[in-house]
């Protein structure tokens, strides 16, 4: 099958699962690099993209020599403090310091090397949205201040999924394009959707046989969600407990019981547990979790009735961790066709090779 010439290359670390990697292909670009040490995720990844290029591991254990030369560097960079213990030292013996003093010993600190190494034109970082305040705001001081003294001009938004999606889903990204290129991007380009927001409704098995069966998630001529996502007497219970004892003391905890007309809240991580913050109301039967098949929708992964449904090799438990860690992949989408006119420029503006040699 032919295959769209491709207009830019990137690397994608941290990469979970590949949801920048699915917004960056869209928008015309080719993965040339792939680092991601949970080996769930690596199965996940493989599945979906099945890349000709070895998925890496442990960033840490990787030369920035042995990585290919890439154009864009994508990365879901794990939110860690910065240490000032040995900046501090460098203070008080009146010795000059940096950024790679201030990002040693945090897996920045590998993004920041890789960049000073290899001088792509353009990266885009993301993270959780509490990184604006982790560690009273220091966190993010020293990411800027790193990004900029790399001759970066840098620009960060926090943008909602629940244009695209039907969650609220806060998450940071940071832009960046190398200063000795001219460009005028900035992260307030890329498109919102207009419109009514997308509700559970667009996610949700329709349980009326206009789908069909995916097992173990759905069953029988209906289509209809499996008995096990329906949540048992008593961890529903609990689960009204608990959120009963802290409304009386005047806190919000408490599980997310939603309807197909919803906004669901933030898809997390720790849905595998108990799968309250997103529960879904069963007329005469106790509420359920999503099935995996819904977190992909919810994600952005697929659509139902997609030519390409997104393949789930893992575990239930793995997979709710998978998609709570996830990038929304229409949102990568969206950041990606924004930014990729300017890439595509910088990718033009390269010298050409000497025809003669």
């Amino acid at each position: 099958m032919h295959k769209t010439p491709r207009s830019f290359s990137f690397i994608d670390l941290f990469a979970g699962i590949g949801g920048l990697r699915v917004g960056f292909e869209a928008a015309g670009g080719t993965c040339v690099f792939t680092s991601e040490w949970n080996r769930f995720s690596q199965e996940t990844y493989s599945a979906n993209f099945g890349d000709h290029h070895p998925l890496t591991g442990d960033i840490t254990e990787i030369r920035e020599a042995n990585i290919p030369a890439h154009d864009v560097l994508l990365a879901g960079f794990p939110c860690q403090p910065f240490s000032i213990a040995g900046v501090s030292k460098k203070n008080s013996l009146g010795r000059a310091h940096g950024f790679l003093d201030e990002t040693q010993g945090t897996l920045f600190f590998d993004v920041v090397r890789i960049i000073a190494h290899h001088r792509p034109r353009a990266f885009l970082l993301e993270n959780v949205k509490n990184l604006l305040s982790h560690d009273k705001g220091n966190t993010m001081r020293v990411i800027l201040h790193a990004l900029d003294e790399l001759g970066y001009d840098v620009d960060h938004k926090v943008i909602d999924a629940r244009s695209w999606v039907p969650q609220h889903r806060e998450r940071i990204f940071i832009s960046g394009f190398r200063r000795d290129v001219p460009t005028r991007f900035c992260l307030d380009d890329v498109v919102i959707p207009s419109g009514p927001n997308p509700r559970l409704s667009d996610i949700l098995h329709p349980e009326d046989g206009s789908e069909i069966a995916e097992p173990p998630y759905t069953e029988g001529r209906l289509a209809q969600v499996a008995d096990k996502y329906t949540l048992s007497d008593k961890l529903w219970a609990y689960l009204q407990n608990y959120a009963a004892k802290h409304k009386a003391a005047g806190n919000g905890f408490g599980f997310g019981l939603c309807t197909p007309e919803s906004v669901a809240r933030t898809l997390s991580a720790r849905y595998y547990k108990d799968g309250s913050e997103i529960l879904i109301a069963q007329p005469g039967k106790n509420p359920r979790r999503l099935t995996p098949r819904e977190c992909a929708r919810l994600m952005g992964f697929d659509r139902p009735g997609s030519n390409r449904p997104w393949i789930i090799p893992v575990s239930d438990a793995q997979a709710y961790r998978q998609f709570g860690n996830a990038v929304a992949a229409p949102v990568a989408i969206a950041i990606a066709e924004a930014m990729a006119p300017w890439i595509e420029n910088t990718v033009a503006l390269r010298p050409r090779r000497n025809q003669s040699a």
